[in-house]
């Protein structure tokens, strides 16, 4: 099956056992759904039934998971071994099974890394910690090991990322087209992302789980002033500002593309605020390089908005990580200090937010490069571009 491949899966795994010996850790354990996909390139639905992955330090990976998945992972994960317990939470917890198999693969006595200490609270899971089924071992906290090796993007990620680009685009013009006054919101949504979706299927053969989507989440007229609102089923009106969202995901992957449209002839404020975003957003990308720290971009962008006199329209920072996760680490944020690097994807998003106006955003997805950044969803920016005609 396509998707990412076992060269690449290789190359995460040695990084990941070079860590592991810098650290002095004999296995690594890991229950993240995106540190497992990232690890084995296999995709799953998480449920309350524990599901996780063991390196050992001689490269070994085993699956753990329930019956139901058993067959799935060993048709279509990169693993060396599977372990499966029968049920949750059955008569034997699932967590008293992995101490079982953590014995079998002679852990007994060494030192784990954990990104979760057993499993999340995942769908009305309850169970015992790791830590507690399992006490002849040493823990340490080892979350960071694999997000670290997530933050770059390798040549493969990136012609991934570079294609789900290519399908966002699609999905958000479908949706520019597509939106006219008196439609509601979701059968534009609908429309849209059905439509690129089948484009990518019939284009992609034999790819799993591929998937477009592109909507406004609510973001409709002056409800588009919550950031990350659910959808309201609005019907679109003439006057209102409109907030949309597009992506495309491809073997996990995806980037994200926004735009803040107005329908019909926008009026004075609303052009001045779309100007406003506008000029923040060109204030963050003068500050993206690599070499720059992540805390300086969101610094410039919030003393943007204070000297505007716009600062109670600030509501969130300026971008994010992006690749198997919407949002993933590092971010645009004054609190996050680590320093930009060639590979690393993220978001770049300033909005403006305005009571009872509405919200203006636009995000596209960038790559960090060695002279600066690409762009990877290109897509139009100014008003006159995205006015819905009435």
């Amino acid at each position: 099956m396509p998707g990412i491949s076992r060269r690449e899966l290789d190359r995460r795994r040695r990084l990941l056992l070079e860590a592991m010996e810098k650290r002095g850790i004999d296995a690594l354990y890991i229950a993240t759904p995106a540190n497992i996909t990232y690890l084995t390139g296999f995709e799953y639905i998480a449920t309350e039934r524990p599901f996780a992955v063991i390196l050992k330090g001689d490269g070994e990976l085993t699956v753990f998971c329930p019956l139901l998945e058993a067959d799935h992972v060993a048709r279509y994960a990169y693993v060396d071994r599977v372990e499966y317990y029968r049920e949750y939470p059955d008569e034997r917890h699932p967590m008293e099974v992995l101490a079982d198999v953590l014995r079998r693969l002679g852990l007994e006595g060494k030192v784990i890394g954990y990104d979760t200490d057993g499993y999340g609270h995942v769908m009305g899971y309850r169970g015992p910690r790791l830590s507690e089924v399992f006490k002849n071992a040493r823990y340490v906290y080892a979350r960071d090991l694999v997000e670290e090796l997530r933050m770059v993007k390798s040549d493969e990620e990136v012609r991934i990322l570079r294609e789900s680009a290519r399908w966002t685009v699609l999905a958000h013009r479908l949706l520019q087209e597509y939106t006219a006054p008196g439609r509601y919101e979701d059968e534009v949504a609908l429309a849209a992302s059905a439509e690129a979706t089948l484009a990518m299927i019939r284009a992609l053969p034999g790819w799993r789980n591929l998937r477009a989507l592109a909507g406004f989440r609510g973001q409709v007229g002056p409800h588009s002033y919550y950031p990350h609102s659910l959808s309201i089923h609005a019907v679109i009106k003439r006057g209102q500002v409109l907030v949309t969202g597009a992506s495309a995901r491809i073997a996990g992957y995806g980037v994200e593309l926004e735009r803040t449209m107005i329908v019909g002839r926008p009026s004075d404020e609303q052009r001045r605020f779309f100007s406003l975003m506008l000029e923040v957003r060109r204030v963050a990308f003068e500050n993206i390089r690599p070499g720059a720290r992540c805390s300086d971009v969101d610094r410039a962008v919030r003393r943007f908005f204070k000297e505007k006199g716009i600062w109670q329209y600030w509501r969130h920072h300026t971008g994010h990580g992006i690749g198997l996760e919407v949002h993933e680490a590092p971010f645009f944020d004054i609190g996050d200090d680590r320093v930009l690097r060639p590979g690393m994807v993220m978001s770049v998003e300033p909005g403006i937010y305005v009571p009872k106006l509405g919200g203006f955003r636009h995000s596209d997805t960038i790559l960090i490069i060695e002279d600066g950044f690409e762009k990877l969803t290109e897509y139009p920016e100014e008003l006159d571009d995205l006015v819905i005609e009435d």
